[in-house]
């Protein structure tokens, strides 16, 4: 009769190794689980970078929500700026967008196929400018909607055929799948979507250093361009910690009595969808830029139009003798002349 063996000493100990990494794993699918449901909920204690949403900025059924990295909100709110200054319309902002998402994630990346650079993959030996130009993402937007200005049918045409007749990419229908992300974005940041714009990431300049006004201002020209700021560059109240810009800036083109013009300049032939800004879409157009701009220029309040914006906070209605009221906001009810961004202290 055979000798029985007794059992090895390490199978007790291996069924408990397999029985603590199940039960870690419940634990994980649990915290999952639970931060799911918080995030479905609504819970703004999640959200760490920003956010666009359709629908004035509620998030509703029928609404849409775009999330990116503070560094991707930065970047479109340049592009979509950079469009505003040449007179370019929602479409062609859209399309930008668009392309710089499947070229870049909406990231300035230093490398690339080949000698691409930048938001769009430029080339510097294909003539895009000099690697450091390229780099630059007021200069890389601005080479992208010249090339597409001097498509006369643009605005016409599928939007991944647009944006490959300025790309040449090898892969002609990627730009397709990012459309509708894109559009939303454009919506928002060319001011037509009041309020949709939030991001929740904290404002560096209060961890460090005092927001710098003559910074903001510098900003605000090199994407907007010289149009955006009085001819002195002097705008805003007393309080050396806020700016204001006023909607209908010195020297602008975007508002909504040179409509017609715009439009007749730059081929805008859809109903609704004009080169020029209304007052109200330039007023948006600015408060979205100063919030995903917020984290690098120090900024942790925004009002415009009876809004305010708070780093943090996001977006809530302005009242009069409010508690919460600050120096910026408490004339935003009925203020819609200019924007006003208060610097973090």
């Amino acid at each position: 009769m055979p000798r029985t063996t007794p059992s090895s000493p390490s199978r007790p100990t291996g069924r408990r190794r397999l029985y603590q990494v199940l039960a870690a794993f419940v634990v994980l699918a649990a915290l999952a689980g639970y931060l799911a449901v918080q995030y479905l909920s609504g819970s703004k204690d999640l959200l760490t970078g920003c956010e666009v949403r359709s629908g004035d900025g509620k998030a509703d059924g029928e609404g849409r929500v775009y999330e990116l990295g503070v560094d991707q909100a930065a970047n479109a709110a340049t592009i979509a700026a950079v469009g505003a200054a040449r007179g370019m319309p929602e479409r062609a902002v859209a399309i930008a967008l668009a392309t710089a998402i499947q070229e870049s994630k909406l990231r300035n990346i230093d490398y690339g196929d080949l000698d691409s650079l930048g938001l769009f993959q430029q080339r510097p030996s294909q003539g895009w400018g000099t690697a450091a130009q390229i780099q630059d993402p007021v200069y890389s937007s601005g080479k992208f909607y010249e090339h597409l200005a001097k498509i006369s049918d643009y605005e016409d045409l599928p939007l991944t055929e647009a944006a490959q007749k300025v790309q040449r990419s090898g892969f002609p229908q990627a730009y397709a799948q990012h459309e509708p992300d894109a559009v939303l974005l454009a919506s928002a940041l060319t001011g037509r979507i009041p309020a949709s714009v939030n991001c929740a990431a904290p404002v560096t300049a209060t961890a460090t250093a005092p927001g710098d006004p003559d910074r903001l201002r510098t900003e605000l020209v090199r994407d907007f361009g010289k149009g955006v700021l009085p001819a002195d560059g002097a705008a805003g109240p007393a309080a050396a910690h806020t700016v204001a810009v006023p909607v209908r800036a010195a020297g602008t083109k975007d508002t909504a009595d040179t409509a017609d013009t715009a439009d007749a300049k730059n081929g805008a032939g859809a109903a609704g969808d004009t080169t020029a800004a209304t007052a109200a879409q330039r007023g948006w157009s600015l408060a979205h830029w100063a919030v995903a701009r917020s984290a690098d220029l120090g900024i942790d309040e925004i009002a415009y139009a009876g809004k305010v914006w708070t780093a943090g906070a996001g977006w809530r209605t302005d009242r009069a003798g409010d508690a919460n009221s600050t120096d910026t906001a408490e004339s935003a009810e009925s203020d819609t002349d200019e924007v006003r961004m208060r610097l973090a202290q």
